[in-house]
């Protein structure tokens, strides 16, 4: 029984000890990864062991060179002196010609990677993506032209961008500027605006962009020229902040662009892939820091932002996006032109339906809509030589507009141009018996009371006072639903509310 029991005692005490070592390898294991990931605390490690613990976390991306004048070859080299096995990725948009002066087969570049965009046969589409490359946490985006000094600015730099997220350092003794970027993905918009401190969406002025792979991983268009403006937009509209850190800087290297050729060239360049960055990433109205407006839609001259609309509904729906801002804009002014034609002959019109609705709601054009709706007296309509014109068929005014009768029932449109098809509806109602009735259906424009006409009353639409219905929340019920001010829907049924609290995506066009 004794025996039993000293057997016993020896088997718990055994198993006691297991326990406790394992405890003691969890720990130390712990230990080693924290100190992987927080390089600032960490005890200095001898120097052959330092660049591989940096390798092992950040992979540096050259993607701000040009092929016809660049200083890559040295940038390069500045990183492998300090860090000969940290992982390079040079990302073209073709083929880099005349080529790098880089010996991609000796031993040294072994780590060193360039890749060309631009599709070729024989490569796959993984080849071609910089993220297929990318197996370390953080991400260092090095602009041509800069060194680095010493190894602790990468510590650095990394410990920086583990406690704030993404950061910049600047390059050479520039003074970077902190730059707010209001945008606006719904209404196809963006601002720039520029502000104080160190906390910014967007950095102007040379500098490096450390960021985690994962927030990489999540943007539409991670390597889109220009870079880093394509970079910071798609960051901004996912909620990051960019930190600037005061406290470390890389050195300037090559010293580029001196002639005036090479300076025009790299400016052309520069606005001809800003031009491409707002149409793949679908913004269309641009207002920069001076206030002043660019507009990188449609205009009289091209054909509207969308096409044909079919069962009510723009695709532009679809994307979750509103009318694109030009569209408004067209619309705006096709507007005033017929308000003002009609006026100048005694036409007796108003705002109708989701026009009336809109004026109703923010004085303006639904931010969902792709057309203005008039109604106006049918016994009036012999006072307008246009659309006496357009009875037959189209006619463009004096100032471009076309006159034109719908072929989808008794109404007329008048469009921006002939080749842009933004459209204002003039639909003829007459009296019978009480109300105003029409011909034949149109849109979502029911009968109503002849009373909402006896006294016209005036609304605040498009920057101008326009007629309109009086009882106005009566006459818009009556149209649509009780509650439709509030609660509007958007075509197809969907509803306000459930539009404006969908997930927005960025979509790239």
């Amino acid at each position: 029984m004794r025996f039993k029991f000293v057997r016993t005692l020896l088997v718990l005490a055994l198993l006691g000890n297991i326990i406790v070592w394992h405890r003691i390898w969890r720990l130390f294991s712990a230990q080693n990864t924290l100190r992987l990931l927080t390089p600032s605390i960490v005890t200095p490690d001898p120097s052959q062991k330092f660049h591989r613990r940096l390798s092992r976390l950040v992979t540096v991306v050259i993607r701000q060179f040009e092929t016809f004048e660049n200083d890559v070859t040295s940038t390069v080299e500045s990183v492998l002196t300090f860090f000969p096995t940290i992982p390079i990725l040079i990302v073209s948009n073709e083929l880099p010609y005349p080529p790098l002066e880089l010996d991609f087969a000796n031993e040294s570049m072994r780590n060193v990677k360039l890749i060309n965009l631009q599709p070729e046969f024989n490569k796959s589409y993984d080849e071609r993506n910089p993220l297929f490359y990318i197996r370390t946490k953080y991400v260092l985006f090095l602009p041509d032209g800069s060194r680095l000094s010493t190894k602790q600015i990468m510590q650095e730099t990394v410990s920086q961008a583990t406690k704030l997220g993404v950061v910049s350092v600047p390059v050479g003794s520039v003074t970077l500027n902190c730059v707010n970027l209001d945008v606006k993905v719904r209404e196809w918009s963006l601002k720039f605006s520029y502000t104080t401190g160190n906390e910014c969406d967007g950095i102007n002025g040379k500098h490096a962009t450390m960021l985690e792979t994962k927030l990489l991983k999540k943007l539409t268009d991670p390597f889109l020229l220009p870079f880093t403006d394509a970079l910071y937009i798609q960051t901004t509209a996912l909620g990051a902040k960019i930190h600037m850190l005061s406290n470390c800087r890389f050195n300037e290297g090559k010293s580029l662009y001196k002639t005036q050729q090479s300076l025009w060239k790299v400016q052309q360049l520069y606005q001809s892939r800003e031009r491409s960055m707002f149409e793949k990433l679908g913004i269309k109205k641009v207002i920069r820091a001076s206030n002043s407006i660019e507009w990188y839609g449609c205009s009289r001259e091209s054909n509207r932002c969308f096409g044909s609309v079919v069962n009510g509904i723009p695709s532009y729906l679809y994307q979750n996006r509103y009318t694109p801002p030009c569209c408004l804009s067209g619309l705006r002014k096709v507007a005033h032109h017929v308000f003002d034609k009609l006026e100048e002959v005694g036409i007796r019109f108003w705002l109708e339906s989701g026009s009336l609705l809109g004026a109703m709601r923010n004085g303006d054009i639904l931010p969902w809509d792709h057309e203005v709706q008039i109604g106006v007296n049918r016994d009036d309509l012999e006072r307008s030589p246009w659309l006496i014109k357009a009875m037959n068929k189209p006619i463009a005014d004096n100032h471009g507009f076309v006159w034109e009768k719908a072929t989808e029932g008794e109404f007329f449109k008048v469009q921006y141009s002939k080749v842009n098809h933004l459209t204002v509806n003039i639909l003829p109602f007459y009296a019978r018996n009480g109300s105003m009735v029409k011909d034949a259906w149109f849109l979502n424009n029911k009968d109503f009371p002849e009373q909402f006409l006896h006294p016209m009353s005036s609304i605040e639409f498009a920057g101008r006072q326009v007629p309109c219905p009086n009882n106005i929340r009566d006459f818009l019920e009556l149209k649509y639903f009780r509650g439709v001010i509030e609660n509007p829907e958007l075509p197809g049924k969907i509803s306000y509310q459930e539009f404006v609290h969908e997930k927005l995506i960025f979509h790239s066009n």
